[in-house]
């Protein structure tokens, strides 16, 4: 069933109307599909109930303590279990009041960074959601520190539709932490949405901290857009999950604007991270970096296809790609596939992928200087995350992620795994 309540506007009802309809019509994407290539999905969302009520949250959180925020919202089963924390020039709330409160506002940035992606996932987000945070930043305005949005799932068998919404007015610089979690073994399903709308020089940074639990799955969506001279910053820590799945979709739009885009993911056992990423630069004198760094040890699967696509009006674009993979075990396997699609014919351009086990010349050198062989491969992969991790954009979040990292790997050399 759809999930309506009176209050919703009637923008947002025709949305969901809409969206059902595509919805019914739709069937479960297959690994024969191209955008879904590389992975076999395991389950159906058939499987899961729909989240009526927010469940009972998690209590402790360390990212939280570690940043510091000047704002905060939490979201528990696709549902603003609170009226939100503003700061200075930021609104903080949730969804679903502001897009009563606030609807022209909410409406025109879901007009201007919507989500495209035509696939049963995307079409049950918008049928089934319809809550989540809404962050809007005043033009001109400088949060004092970053807005935290901490997105939950609660227990076993529930599907949830949780959005983060962002409106960053002309002229501001704001940072945006999002931190998806779940319980560690409950067999949940969330389908994440963010999506944000960068006005004319502005600054904006959006991290997203994927930990959810190794029974969860999640498919995720992504959109940003930039105006004139933006630059917007997309860094992604890629942990948890059964199968998560985050496609992301960048639009550089106006002239002079930027984006840049880093990730970090590390995956073990049954894992399958699957990363689909695409940048398209339709203004001129725009620029992107997309830099990724991941690894898999155990049976575990990585995916990365990443698209930059330059219109023909997107002269004079300097773009680079970038993604390098280490397989840490014989049963573990990368995908790695960049693609570069130019129409315009004054450009620079670059892209580069490897896939491959940690460098024995470098383990030699290490033990050379007097460390063991557990303890020279531990460095190689501090060094190789290190690349990424100093690139991101809240510093304060590199000591709980590098140790994150770091346990993975120590775990599988104290088990006899790598």
């Amino acid at each position: 069933m759809e999930r309506m309540l009176e209050s919703d506007p009637d923008w947002m009802r025709r949305r969901r109307t809409e969206a059902f309809e595509r919805f019914a019509a739709s069937s479960m994407p297959s690994e024969r599909e191209e955008l879904w290539r590389y992975v076999e999905i395991d389950f159906d969302l058939d499987e899961f109930t729909l989240a009526e009520s927010p469940g009972t949250a998690a209590g402790s959180d360390e990212v939280a303590a570690a940043i510091g925020p000047a704002a905060s919202i939490q979201v528990v089963d696709g549902f603003a279990v609170d009226g939100g924390s503003s700061a200075s020039g930021c609104s903080v709330a949730s969804l679903r009041a502001a897009a009563v409160e606030q609807g022209s506002r909410v409406a025109g940035t879901y007009e201007r960074a919507g989500i495209h992606a035509d696939d049963r996932f995307a079409h049950a987000h918008d049928a089934f959601g319809g809550d989540g945070a809404f962050i809007g930043i005043d033009p001109g305005a400088l949060p004092a520190g970053p807005v935290y949005v901490d997105v939950q799932t609660s227990a076993a068998g529930l599907a949830s539709f949780p959005a983060v919404v962002i409106d960053a007015g002309d002229g501001s610089e704001a940072s945006v932490v999002v931190h998806l979690r779940s319980p560690q073994d409950a067999y949940t399903l969330a389908v994440p949405r963010i999506v944000a709308a960068v006005g004319a020089d502005a600054r904006l940074s959006v991290t997203v901290l994927q930990e959810w639990g190794y029974d969860a799955r999640s498919v995720g969506h992504a959109r940003l857009v930039a105006d004139r001279d933006a630059l917007v910053r997309f860094d992604e820590v890629g942990l948890g999950g059964r199968f998560s799945r985050l496609h992301l979709a960048t639009d550089l739009d106006g002239r002079g604007s930027e984006a840049i885009i880093v990730g970090a993911y590390f995956g073990e056992e049954h894992q399958i991270l699957d990363y689909r990423y695409f940048m398209r630069h339709a203004g001129p004198n725009t620029r992107s970096d997309m830099f990724l760094k991941g690894a898999v040890e155990d049976e575990a699967t990585s995916v990365f296809t990443g698209m930059i696509r330059i219109e023909e009006e997107g002269q004079k674009t300097e773009a680079f790609q970038t993604n390098r993979n280490l397989i840490l075990s014989k049963g573990a396997s990368a995908q790695s596939v960049p693609n570069l699609e130019i129409l315009a014919n004054d450009v620079k351009c670059g892209h580069g992928s490897t896939v491959g086990p940690l460098d024995a010349e470098q383990r030699y050198y290490l033990m050379s200087r007097g460390l063991s062989r557990p303890r020279a491969d531990r460095l190689q992969i501090r060094g190789f995350f290190e690349e990424a991790l100093s690139r991101m954009a809240v510093a304060a979040l590199g000591p709980y992620v590098r140790e994150r990292l770091n346990r993975k790997f120590v775990a599988a050399q104290e088990a006899g795994r790598v």
